[in-house]
């Protein structure tokens, strides 16, 4: 997809707003393309050290050789971490935790979408675990580390407008439960954004919104001064859906909806730098692309029940007791 025809819009000019992050330590999940990619180079242009959380593979290689390309003084640090294995994830906490004292930001921009009704090496749905629990052990893991930076230290989810696609406009305890491979099949229509994998891949993306709201009241309880702040991309030319079959055809049929990488990286760029963001926010397009601009949160994003649920199902599922 991130071949389709669009232009850059925004992002060269909103990047002029974004301040120097020099002496801050980034890290962001699923860098090889795409937004996380722009995110990357974006906060090691501005000065900052970016830690690169992805799977081991050529792909990986190739992304970090070409951000050095075009970042030469950039301080790129890869971190291996699969998101589709809890080990793997504490690995690479440890890891980060061994080399670092502080962070000033976790970006949690890996994603995956419409993939097949299959279980992780733990048991949880292949999407939820990549797109959500996976990165609710990360930041459970890391807290201490943005504790310890102090400031306006920020916890980044990528969310997108999925979460407004759930039929029944709720979390479902199921899809977050050790259920992998017993969640619906594998049919779809990829037109209409219909069937279970889309079904499973909204549920995720609620949860990053959830997520969001749950990080965010109890951090102001405690009354930290992190940020917890949310994002979409609007519909963005990524490799999100380049597995579904159709599904590039589709996109270019939508070419006057869509947006490049860059522009749909502003939201989480926003959340990641930007010195006027506000805690339990989310930042996205006003419709399919466009500037980052405040979303107006739903019920069901902050309905204290579904918090109280994803909160007691991400602790049973990782297996931590986060506490905040």
């Amino acid at each position: 997809m991130e071949n389709l025809a669009v232009a850059t819009i925004w992002y060269n000019d909103f990047k002029k707003e974004l301040p120097s992050a020099e002496g801050k330590v980034f890290a962001i999940t699923g860098t090889t393309s795409g937004t996380g990619y722009v995110a990357a180079r974006t906060a090691a242009e501005k000065g900052g050290a970016v830690l690169l959380l992805n799977r081991s593979s050529d792909r990986a290689n190739k992304s970090l050789a070409k951000l050095k390309e075009e970042v030469p003084n950039g301080k790129f640090v890869p971190i291996e971490c699969d998101l589709q294995s809890f080990e793997s994830v504490r690995k690479a906490a440890a890891e980060i935790k061994s080399k670092y004292t502080a962070l000033y930001c976790v970006c949690w921009n890996a994603g995956i979408m419409a993939t097949p009704d299959q279980a992780t090496v733990d048991g949880y749905d292949t999407q939820m675990q990549t797109n959500h629990l996976s990165h609710f052990l990360l930041t459970a893991e890391l807290l201490p580390l943005l504790e310890k930076q102090g400031g306006d230290a920020r916890i980044v989810n990528h969310s997108s407008g999925g979460r407004h696609m759930t039929p029944n406009k709720c979390l479902e305890r199921k899809y977050l439960e050790k259920n992998g491979g017993n969640l619906g099949g594998s049919e779809m229509d990829v037109g209409k954004f219909s069937g279970a994998p889309f079904l499973r891949y909204f549920q995720t993306k609620l949860a990053n919104a959830v997520f969001t709201k749950a990080l965010h009241q109890k951090l102001q309880a405690k009354k930290s001064p992190i940020l917890a702040i949310c994002a979409d991309p609007g519909m963005s030319a990524t490799s999100l859906a380049n597995h579904v079959d159709g599904a590039e055809d589709m996109m270019k049929g939508f070419a006057e909806r869509v947006q490049t990488p860059e522009d749909g990286a502003m939201g989480i760029l926003k959340g990641m730098m930007h010195p006027d963001v506000q805690s339990g926010v989310h930042y996205g397009p006003a419709g399919t692309k466009g500037p980052a601009v405040i979303n107006e949160e739903k019920p069901y994003e902050v309905d204290p029940e579904g918090i109280k649920m994803l909160w007691e199902t991400s602790q049973a599922a990782t297996g931590i007791s986060f506490e905040i």
